[in-house]
């Protein structure tokens, strides 16, 4: 097909757009996946779905935090930190307005039985759903005293166990970082947006 029959019709503009954004975000993942992109950065404008059908953890803290957008602009989030997590059925969505109308980038892997991994987990979120069992749990830490090695400011209000589980996951968060995130059977795809849940 040539390039002036794609840019005159609506579904080709789209195609043409999603390209090099599909491009992008494969070669970013990949890279996190590797370890070798730097996982502190200014978040977007857009808050993210985060869906999976069982996550487990190891060495979990949450307390109060600020995420910080490119303009300066504060959020306030619970900060979750997770030293090892394995997440069955992962889905990952964030939709946005676009000239060409609304678009969203749907991720999936861990699926089958093979789950993603990831280790140094940090999660900037705003709301988390699902069905939880905490093991060795303390409430009421201090957050510069949790036993993980990211902790929070003296004084604040935080919450820490040896490990977790998690079912039927639904969250909502601005940031997700890791010093390493595996995706078993990524699958990433453009959408006209299609949502985690």
């Amino acid at each position: 097909m040539k390039f002036r029959s794609l840019t005159r019709s609506r579904p080709g503009r789209i195609a043409l757009a999603a390209v090099p954004v599909t491009i992008a975000a494969t070669l970013l993942m990949g890279s996190v996946a590797n370890g070798a992109v730097p996982v502190s950065f200014a978040i977007s404008g857009s808050q993210f779905q985060i869906g999976a059908s069982q996550l487990d953890g190891t060495g979990f803290s949450q307390y109060s935090g600020v995420a910080v957008d490119a303009k300066g602009a504060p959020h306030p989030v619970a900060i979750a930190n997770i030293a090892s997590a394995s997440l069955a059925d992962l889905c990952q969505s964030v939709v946005a307005d676009t000239p060409l109308g609304k678009l969203g980038l749907l991720i999936n892997a861990g699926g089958g039985g093979n789950p993603a991994t990831a280790t140094g987990l940090q999660l900037g979120m705003t709301d988390l759903k699902g069905d939880a069992t905490f093991n060795n749990m303390r409430i009421g830490v201090d957050a510069s005293k949790v036993n993980t090695s990211a902790k929070g400011s003296v004084g604040d209000f935080s919450q820490d166990a040896d490990s977790l589980t998690i079912k039927n996951l639904q969250q909502t968060a601005w940031s997700t970082q890791a010093s390493v995130f595996t995706l078993t059977g990524l699958h990433m795809s453009i959408t006209g947006g299609t949502t985690c849940f």
